[in-house]
């Protein structure tokens, strides 16, 4: 008979989840060797939860099914927290297994005894703790099902040592003690999840966006999750072409298909006088797949809302509803045989001399090879990679979703998994590549072709950004990085991963040249001034 952890791991692999991101500990022992066991289910160590949980975003945001995280009871599921509000943010599909004390054990109160359940609440749509091993292949099947959605959401499993290490088919079960099932009441037996299906959304959101949109100037449509890809995006171009409306896409989309071919749609700003702008004489904003924006951080004598005033706001489609196919039907009835304007083909000439934030994106714009996944967590670096990559051949762009720093690195290994005969190019600034520089480690360990880009200007400069925007002066030496400079070329080449500085615009192409060559990972440092 099979014991909980190989009860667990069958569930897993019956459910599709083919990849674990793994930070483990001793409780969770019974779980790695279950893993020996299952050739389907690839293990990938990382060296921090951080990294562990990022990767399973990345994954899920590609591959579009989850990936597994393994963490260590309440203290490792912490370290999961930043990627995990991020994916959390990005409607990812994703799962963590958080190992836990022997039940018997817990009261005892040894040192590492937590309350795991309230950790896993501030991030997940489903929690649940198991308290026997023939119920996990259950919980498992549950988990998978909240997981997936719609819409994609994070579900954590709380599964302790003695039930990983029981007889999962006698019946027997360790002893739970009071109060079993705390986190969720005891489901009835059920097969596993069927793959999710999207709602319809109402005939009246359909018709009343296309009046909205059929008004006349000032008009605009905002689209994120799905409708930032594939029939989604066509047919949001196919309404803006029809309406006049600005097509317009959420600030930080968890992935938005561009380049030469594909519907032009502009980026929310992410300082919001620049979303002002954009937005400003919008009379009716159409949200698909889209919440109604606002600024990231209050400022004072600054209202929060994007929203010009008078502005009305009409939601086509959000959450569980099928975002594509309500574009699609909305393309049908305000113009069925208009066509998206699309990105014309078209790079940037390879600049020479000085390596600045605005040559080093346009050796990007002029290299960014075709199919490539770019994981965009440049911050103030990346402000001129929009529009020197506008026209590269098609790729998909990921962003910091939630905000949360140190989301880029792990990020990359997710989708270098889930895509591996697809290139990967992260790119992140020098503060952010610091939260999470474990992940190159993980890179080098599974030969994962990932060019990483470090955009070293020796500061947090997106503080600097917002502190001149709060009118604020001063506090420097707490956005300073140069005292003493990081030596990333240092940091990667210890970790396993070929490295090289770059300080001019010609060492910048040559080494991303080389480094699109090589099929394993690559860092280049790309030394530039901040930005003003």
């Amino acid at each position: 008979m099979p014991n909980g952890a190989q009860s667990l791991i069958n569930g897993l692999v019956d459910g599709g989840v083919r990849a674990c991101f793994a930070n483990p500990g001793t409780s969770e022992l019974h779980f790695v060797a279950a893993l020996e066991e299952a050739p389907e289910l690839r293990p990938v160590l990382c060296l921090f939860e951080g990294v562990a949980t990022g990767a399973a975003d990345g994954y899920g945001r590609m591959a579009g099914r989850p990936a597994c995280t393994l963490l260590h009871l309440g203290p490792g599921l912490a370290g999961g927290l930043p990627n995990l509000h991020n994916a959390r943010r990005a409607g990812t599909p994703l799962l963590n297994v958080v190992g836990d004390h022997a039940l018997g054990h817990k009261r005892l109160d040894a040192p590492l005894e937590s309350d795991i359940g309230a950790l896993a609440g501030t991030v997940s749509a489903w929690t649940r703790r198991t308290y026997h091993a023939t119920e996990l292949a259950d919980d498992v099947a549950q988990a998978l099902a909240a997981a997936t959605g719609p819409p994609g959401a994070i579900a954590t499993l709380i599964v302790p040592a003695d039930v990983s290490w029981s007889d999962a088919g006698s019946g027997a079960g360790p002893d739970a003690g009071p109060g079993a099932r705390s986190e969720a009441a005891a489901p009835p037996a059920s097969p596993a999840p069927a793959a999710p299906r999207r709602g319809l959304v109402s005939v009246d959101a359909v018709t009343g966006a296309a009046d909205a949109l059929r008004s006349g100037g000032g008009v605009a449509l905002l689209i994120g999750g799905a409708a930032a890809r594939g029939a989604g995006l066509v047919a949001a171009g196919r309404v803006a072409a029809a309406t006049g409306a600005k097509l317009l896409c959420e600030t930080f989309p968890a992935r938005l298909e561009r380049g030469a071919g594909r519907p032009v749609v502009e980026r929310l700003a992410y300082l919001a006088s620049g979303a002002r702008r954009q937005l400003a004489g919008v009379r009716h904003l159409v949200l698909a797949g889209a919440s109604s924006p606002v600024a990231f951080f209050a400022h004072p004598g600054q209202g929060g809302a994007l929203v010009p005033e008078g502005c009305a706001v009409h939601t086509l489609a959000a959450g569980a509803e099928d975002v594509t196919a309500a574009l699609e039907g909305f393309a049908e009835v305000v113009g069925p045989g208009a066509c998206p304007v699309r990105e014309e083909a078209g790079r940037p000439a390879p600049p020479s001399g000085e390596l600045t934030a605005e040559s080093a994106a346009a050796v990007l714009g002029a290299l960014l090879p075709e199919g490539a996944i770019v994981v965009d967590e440049a911050n103030t670096s990346g402000i001129w990679l929009p529009g020197a990559t506008a026209g590269s051949p098609p790729h998909d762009w990921l962003t910091l979703t939630g905000g949360s720093m140190g989301q880029g690195l792990p990020l990359a290994v997710g989708a270098a998994v889930a895509c591996p005969d697809r290139p990967v190019l992260a790119l992140v600034g020098d503060g952010a590549a610091m939260y999470t520089p474990q992940a190159l480690w993980t890179q080098a360990r599974e030969g994962l072709d990932v060019t990483t880009v470090v955009f070293d200007n020796r500061s947090y400069a997106i503080l600097g950004l917002e502190l001149g925007a709060a009118g604020g002066a001063g506090a420097r030496r707490l956005l300073d990085l140069s005292a003493p400079a990081l030596d990333f070329v240092s940091l990667a080449r210890g970790m396993g991963v070929p490295a090289e500085r770059a300080t001019t615009a010609q060492e910048f192409a040559a080494s991303l040249k080389r480094g699109l060559a090589e099929p394993g990972p690559w860092l280049i440092d790309c030394v530039v001034p901040p930005l003003g």
